[in-house]
């Protein structure tokens, strides 16, 4: 098998770095200049996935329930996912709320979880990163519990700036692809 070499790959793939260049950078402006959309249509991302999701778990299992003995926990599954995407797209206030309060759960539970086997699994001493690790965690977590629109705002503002850096990385990428073919 022959691997395509840097002017191989360019001919055809320069382009499609432009795409998701301006995408990406169009979404980090949307997500900074109106957020709320921004959080709403990510909501909406996931309850569509979710959506899809259990639908296909649900196909699966009832194609797969005479090979497969334990086919009804994947159906039970696909069902979750359904009811999960719907409830999503007919409550998204609470539906994003509800998953960013499992993340400030997750992220004090998982703080906790570090400073205490920092303290317990000591091979040479207390593991200090650990503890400042598992501290942060803790902090973040209650901030999010204390300030959650303040903290998705947060969120979102970051990963728009996330988005216009990376779009921007993405075309200067392909404007060196585009060079190779040029060159050439």
């Amino acid at each position: 098998m022959e691997v395509p070499t840097m002017r191989q790959i360019s001919r055809s793939y320069w382009w499609s770095l432009v795409i998701r260049a301006i995408i990406a950078v169009l979404f980090g402006i949307l997500a900074i200049v109106s957020p709320l959309l921004t959080v709403f249509f990510l909501i909406y991302l996931f309850g569509a996935y979710a959506l899809v999701d259990g639908i296909v778990a649900i196909v699966v299992s009832i194609q797969q329930r005479n090979a497969y003995p334990n086919w009804w926990v994947l159906l039970l599954g696909g069902i979750a996912g359904v009811v999960l995407g719907v409830l999503v797209f007919f409550w998204p206030g609470i539906a994003g709320l509800a998953i960013f309060y499992l993340v400030a759960i997750w992220a004090v539970l998982t703080g906790l979880f570090e400073v205490i086997a920092a303290f317990t699994v000591r091979a040479q001493g207390v593991e200090w990163l650990l503890v400042l690790g598992g501290i942060l965690s803790i902090i973040v977590g209650i901030i999010f519990f204390t300030h959650p629109v303040a903290s998705i705002l947060s969120i979102v503002w970051l990963l728009g700036v996330f988005s216009i850096v990376y779009g921007v990385i993405l075309f200067v990428r392909a404007i060196r692809f585009r060079s190779l073919l040029s060159a050439a």
